[in-house]
């Protein structure tokens, strides 16, 4: 597994990565969140021996990636689409990098046939698409079947087919026992992919859990209710320990409860002659989830105000400086 102690990297008075501690094991796709600013292309960078950490450690399978002798055949990364010489062709990049590594021929040509880049072999690096090379990227990644493997926004750059097929990719390997690391901002695909997820804010751990148990610990489920009776069905909810609130402007059979299971409302309702119309339960989704754990550790957001806020600029209404 990936292990992290009390992992920290200052740059001068700023503190990127802040005592991080958490492990990411084998057999399930970890997603590695957190807004933008928050560490995690840093901490990554650290597991694999890029940048040097403050203070701490980060190991793979027990071990600094420095100190492994084949890196490429125990840790398969990608961390820049963009990261091959542009001017060397597909499979020449792919050629150097299994020579490195003592990595056969054949099996650069296997990792085309699974990225889909066996008909583009000859062509230039730096000429692809960024969803090209994000393909090239895990092709790079896969070259030493590593049994760990770290993504840094895979996605990127892919189209609708792409992200379907390297979601079906990651979860195939961890499927394989695996240990896979990926970070992304997409909280739908977030959702359709991870199992466990690690969630950091300026630098701190926010979140180690399970991807249910991350949802149900960040949220407060509710459940829509319709009724011509509203109003007593509101002050029996209450007097039943439930929090209600109109369900909206001009909707006044409409209300929002929380704290209550959709089955107890019902109760209630029956038991004091409430004729309901519906009774819907809202799940909040990862993003919800996301966003209420995250709202403190955000660095840069837009502003609301008539001005627009641009790296760090206050721009006015017309643009003014």
């Amino acid at each position: 597994m990936i292990e992290l102690r009390r992992l920290t990297k200052r740059h001068g008075r700023t503190t990127a990565v802040d005592d991080l501690s958490f492990d990411v094991r084998p057999g399930a796709v970890t997603g590695f969140l957190g807004p933008n600013g928050a560490g995690k292309t840093t901490t990554m960078r650290m597991i694999l021996g890029l940048d040097a950490p403050t203070s701490g450690t980060a190991t793979i399978r027990g071990r600094r990636y420095a100190d492994l002798p084949f890196p490429m055949r125990e840790v398969g990364a990608l961390l820049d689409a963009r990261a091959a010489h542009p001017n060397r062709s597909v499979l020449a990049h792919l050629l150097s990098l299994a020579q490195s590594n003592g990595i056969a021929r054949s099996r650069v040509d296997e990792v085309l046939g699974i990225v889909g880049l066996s008909g583009i072999a000859g062509r230039r690096a730096g000429g692809l698409s960024l969803g090209m090379s994000q393909r090239l990227g895990i092709a790079a990644a896969l070259l030493g079947d590593p049994a760990v493997l770290v993504f840094d926004e895979p996605v990127n750059g892919l189209d609708p087919e792409g992200v379907v097929w390297i979601r079906t990719l990651m979860r195939g390997l961890a499927a394989e026992g695996r240990t896979v690391l990926v970070s992304s901002h997409l909280m739908s695909e977030t959702a359709l992919t991870a199992d466990h997820l690690v969630v950091i804010g300026r630098g701190r751990l926010l979140a180690d859990a399970g991807l249910d148990a991350f949802v149900r610990a960040n949220s407060r489920e509710t459940v829509l209710v319709r009724t011509p009776e509203a109003e007593e069905l509101a002050h029996r909810l209450r007097d039943t320990g439930g929090t209600v609130r109109p369900g909206g402007a001009g909707q006044a059979d409409a209300l929002v409860v929380t704290g209550m299971e959709s089955a107890v409302i019902g109760k209630v309702a029956m038991a004091h002659g409430v004729v309901l119309h519906e009774l819907t339960p809202h799940r909040t989704s990862l993003e919800e989830a996301y966003m209420e754990l995250t709202r403190d550790s955000v660095e840069f957001s837009g502003m609301e105000s008539g001005g627009v806020e641009l790296g760090g600029m206050d721009l006015g209404p017309r643009g003014e400086r």
